[in-house]
């Protein structure tokens, strides 16, 4: 590995503290924990350690914030004021991707390509200030009466954000709560919050009224359960797996708050005959390699029709070798670590899993040693003669993981491409128009791709079905999560 730049930002290090009510303060119990960085395993940071206390005097900020002068921004004030906040990010985009590249390990070529998607993302949310509308109704209630639909901010909103992608991930939630009136309080992954954090210190910069954005660190037991359960949150944001979903879920009940859960999924990517390899080979091998398969979306079940299957397995093992693994900070390196020891003893465990099952491990399978030993690297892995119903085809394993299984025709590939409780992505690679187009109505997710993988525009939006969770991530139905609607019957006449 070349040697990197090791500059750091001068907001990395030292302790940070909760963002509560344009305030940074630390938490109630003093207490402080470590955030790494996965590439060499060293401490960074030291991030307060939220609780139940902590969290409640968010929700207080945020409340009063919803209540207050932020109550009576129009749609063209919050409008310029997202603007500001679009231009001061971008202003910042280097810094902050190097800030997520430090914090949970994304190769700073693709953290710094986010630059793109937050501007669309946040200029999406711009135009979507108008979303709270009064409209007038038709009745057919006798004499003068006028009915009147409005809608209007739900009021605060939770959001729990995961570590794979947070500088992005926020946004979904910020942008939404700006354009609308809603305030929010975020709960960063433990893993990864520093992104976060310096986004909350440029946000106040450009001008967003203290309390509208408020941010609590700390664990998922004890800050993102208390934020799930907090009595006066009015919405939950939550994008993770589906063990803790459950218990947000169950915690929503104390007031039937909203919920939105992007709950992750066991993606097929369908490979025919008549594909492009020089397209689908590297597109779907990036379709689970890239963030090093630490993406909801990846395409880890690789089905590939049997006539092209060994011609593709060597063409696959080829470029997985040819991937540079190692420090996101070199700017040559297209992989980079796990995010910690916990998501590397995960991966190792199914990698043996695998193994033991049947499936033929053709390429990769372990974990990095030389300079990278002390980081928390995995080779880029692929395996073979796999079934549908063995555990690496059925579990989402977040890592470098691609499990190919063979099919024949498209009957069969459809009833296995739906074999699983999962229903968030899935792709086609095929010159054939019909193929794809009875390919991706049979298969049942909320986005497939055809002849590509993983490309998103924030207009438009994802989310899944089944086990794969509910509610949609942008796109006008997703802004539709922050609103409520109310009707207003009006006697034009009361004399």
């Amino acid at each position: 590995m070349t040697a990197t730049d090791t500059t750091s930002p001068a907001f990395v290090g030292g302790s940070k503290r909760h963002l509560m009510g344009g305030q940074w303060r630390a938490s109630v119990s003093g207490l402080e924990f470590d955030t790494e960085n996965p590439s060499t395993a060293r401490a960074i940071a030291r991030l307060a350690r939220g609780g139940a206390a902590d969290v409640d005097l968010a929700v207080k900020e945020a409340r009063r914030a919803f209540e207050g002068e932020w109550s009576r921004w129009t749609p063209y004030q919050r409008q310029r004021l997202i603007l500001h906040v679009h231009d001061q990010l971008e202003k910042h985009f280097d810094e902050l991707a190097l800030i997520e590249t430090l914090d949970m390990g994304a190769p700073l070529a693709g953290t710094k390509g986010l630059k793109d998607r937050m501007s669309k993302t946040l200029l999406f949310y711009a135009s979507q200030t108008n979303a709270c509308t009064t409209e007038t109704l038709s009745n057919s209630l006798p004499g003068t009466y006028m009915t009147l639909g409005h809608k209007a901010p739900i009021g605060v909103v939770g959001g729990i954000v995961p570590w794979n992608a947070p500088l992005i991930g926020q946004l979904w939630i910020i942008g939404a709560a700006l354009a609308t009136g809603c305030t929010v309080v975020l709960k960063p992954a433990e893993d990864a919050s520093l992104s976060i954090l310096r986004t909350a210190e440029l946000l106040l910069e450009a001008g967003v009224p203290p309390g509208v954005i408020n941010v609590v660190t700390g664990y998922g037991p004890e800050a993102g359960a208390a934020l799930a359960e907090h009595r006066d949150v009015d919405r939950i944001a939550f994008t993770g797996s589906i063990e803790t979903a459950r218990q947000i879920v169950a915690a929503s009940a104390v007031n039937v708050k909203r919920l939105q859960l992007e709950l992750g999924g066991k993606s097929p990517d369908i490979v025919f005959a008549d594909a492009n390899l020089d397209l689908a080979v590297p597109g779907a091998a990036m379709g689970v390699y890239t963030n090093s398969g630490q993406v909801c979306v990846a395409g880890s079940r690789l089905f590939v029709q049997r006539a092209i299957q060994r011609e593709f397995v060597d063409r696959l093992k080829e470029f997985s070798r040819s991937l540079r693994i190692g420090n996101g900070l070199d700017p040559q390196v297209q992989l980079g670590p796990l995010i910690s020891q916990r998501q590397l003893d995960r991966v190792t465990k199914y990698v043996d899993l695998g193994n033991r099952e049947g499936a033929r491990l053709a390429v990769g399978g372990g974990r990095l040693g030389g300079d990278l030993a002390q980081g928390y690297f995995f080779e880029p892995t692929v395996f073979t003669d796999v079934r549908n119903d063995m555990t690496i085809a059925r579990e989402e394993i977040f890592g470098p993981v691609i499990s190919v299984i063979p099919f024949d025709d498209i009957d069969e590939v459809i009833r296995l491409a739906n074999d699983t409780p999962y229903g968030l992505a899935g792709g086609v690679w095929t010159r054939s128009a019909a193929t794809a187009h009875l390919v991706s109505r049979g298969i049942k997710a909320g986005t497939i791709w055809v002849n590509s993988y993983g490309l998103l525009d924030p207009a438009v939006g994802f989310g899944g079905c089944k086990m794969s969770g509910y509610g949609w991530k942008g796109g006008a139905e997703h802004i539709e999560g922050f609103l409520y609607r109310k009707v207003v019957y009006m006697n034009l006449t009361p004399d």
